[in-house]
């Protein structure tokens, strides 16, 4: 397992946080996925061997946020 920080824009509330953590949640080798709205950022830890760092960042995009 690797763990990263990613930070995101675009949140404003608790139902951004649910929406992103349901995304990476449900993509395969992610084991968890901490987002805080404070913060804004998620710390996630995931399986490289299924899931690269790019596609976390991709899914994030893709629900309509900015993540770098």
């Amino acid at each position: 397992m690797e763990n990263t920080e990613i930070r995101i824009g675009g949140m404003s509330c608790q139902g951004c946080v649910k929406n992103i953590s349901g995304v990476l949640g449900g993509l395969p080798g992610v084991a968890s996925a901490e987002v805080s709205l404070e913060a804004a950022q998620a710390r996630v830890a995931y399986d490289p061997q299924q899931v690269s760092r790019a596609e976390l960042l991709a899914a994030i995009e893709d629900a309509g946020f900015d993540a770098a």
